[in-house]
C-alpha cells in the first residue's frame, strides 16, 4: 500500500471507528449507563478510541477494530434488553454511513473506481468510495457471533437465560478463534471472512450506491 492510498483510506477509517464507538456509548447513556460519558469516550475524536493494534489490522487486512468503549449493564434498566440495542448501536451505525456515502456516490454519477466524475478531486471521490466499502465491511465484521465482536453480544442477549453460561464458556475462546480465522485468511489462499463480507458489500453497496463495489474489497 503507498502513502497515497493510506492517505485516502485513513479518513473514512478513522471516522468509521470513531462512529461506531461513539454510537455503542451514546446508546449506553440514552439507555441509563454514562460509562463511556464519564470515561470521556462520548466523542468522535478518533484518538479517543483507536486501538493501535485493530488500527493497524484494519489497514493490512481489512479486518480490524477500535478499543471497546466501556458499558456497565449494571447501570441499565433491563440489562438483557438494553444490551442488545447498545450492542446493535456499532453495526447499525456503520450502515447509516455506508447509507450517506453511497448516496453522496450515487448523487454524483459515480460508477465505483473506474469512472469518477469531473470537477472534483479524484482523492475526495475515492474516499467517498472508500467511505462505502469501509464502513458496510465494519458493520458485517461485527455482526458475526464470534466474541469479542458485537455480534456475539447481540447472540447474548435473544439467546433464552438457560443458554447463557453455556454460551459464556465460549467466550474465553473467541478471541483466539478470531485470530485464527484472520490469519488463515492472511497466510492461506481463501479467506473465510472475505467469503462472509464480499455478498453482504455487493449487495448493500448496488442498494446504496447503485454500484458494485465488492471487487474493490
Amino acid at each position: 500500500m503507498n502513502l497515497g492510498t493510506l492517505l485516502i483510506l485513513a479518513p473514512p477509517i478513522l471516522f468509521a471507528l470513531a462512529f461506531h464507538e461513539y454510537s455503542h456509548g451514546w446508546v449506553a447513556n440514552r439507555l441509563g449507563d454514562p460509562t463511556a460519558k464519564n470515561a470521556g469516550r462520548l466523542t468522535l475524536n478518533p484518538l479517543s478510541h483507536l486501538d493501535p493494534i485493530g488500527t493497524i489490522m484494519l489497514f493490512i487486512v481489512h479486518f480490524g477494530w477500535a478499543k471497546p468503549v466501556p458499558v456497565n449493564p449494571v447501570n441499565l434498566q433491563d440489562p438483557k434488553r438494553d444490551m442488545l440495542w447498545v450492542s446493535l448501536a456499532g453495526p447499525g451505525s456503520n450502515m447509516l454511513l455506508a447509507l450517506a456515502f453511497g448516496l453522496v456516490v450515487r448523487l454524483l454519477g459515480m460508477s465505483g473506481f473506474g469512472a469518477l466524475s469531473a470537477g472534483i478531486p479524484q482523492a475526495i471521490q475515492l474516499m467517498l468510495v472508500y467511505g462505502v466499502i469501509i464502513n458496510l465491511a465494519l458493520a458485517a465484521f461485527n455482526l458475526i457471533p464470534i466474541p469479542p465482536l458485537d455480534g456475539s453480544k447481540i447472540l447474548h442477549a435473544v439467546l433464552p437465560y438457560e443458554y447463557e453460561q453455556q454460551y459464556a464458556q465460549f467466550e474465553q475462546y473467541g478471541p483466539i478463534l478470531l485470530v485464527g480465522l484472520v490469519m488463515i485468511g492472511m497466510f492461506g489462499n481463501f479467506s473465510i471472512f472475505g467469503a462472509v463480507l464480499r455478498p453482504f458489500i455487493s449487495f448493500f453497496s448496488q442498494m446504496f450506491a447503485g454500484v458494485d463495489l465488492a471487487a474493490g474489497f
